[in-house]
């Protein structure tokens, strides 16, 4: 996933805390999991054993939830494959992927006023002066 390119001004992070469930089988995937996730620069880990879930916090300009589970995916660990996890994950993909393309784009300025882009449209316009039409044929009845 791209990251945006450092500048020389400072960012303010975008902390972000979500949970990434693991299938039934194999068993004891979370400690290992969290052990492995926890070599991780700048990432929180915690263990959730009851809930068969590895929690992890991170700011969006380090990592992605994209990113970790691809990680755990290419060690061999099994997520959570049920129908509401994969349309969660898919979704949670899309809005740190938007977030961090919104970061990329440029600034846009504002227009002074709502009707500035038909106020120069009309001053291109030809009207009154303008007319081509002969003055004796404006005036025929």
């Amino acid at each position: 996933m791209k990251r945006p390119a450092g500048t020389a001004r400072k960012v303010a992070p975008i902390r972000k805390e979500r949970s990434i469930l693991f299938a039934k089988f194999p068993p004891d995937q979370v400690p290992e999991a969290a052990a492995c996730l926890g070599q991780i620069e700048e990432l929180e880990v915690e263990r959730r054993d009851q809930a068969r879930a590895v929690g992890v916090a991170y700011d969006l300009h380090q990592h992605s939830l994209e990113e970790l589970e691809s990680t755990l995916e290419d060690k061999g660990y099994h997520l959570d494959n049920t129908l509401m996890s994969k349309m969660m994950r898919a979704l949670i993909y899309y809005v740190e992927e938007t977030q961090l393309h919104n970061l990329d784009a440029p600034v846009r300025p504002m227009k002074r006023s709502q009707s500035e882009a038909y106020t120069h449209a009309w001053e291109r316009h030809p009207h009154g002066d303008h007319d081509d039409t002969p003055p004796e044929w404006r005036e025929y009845k």
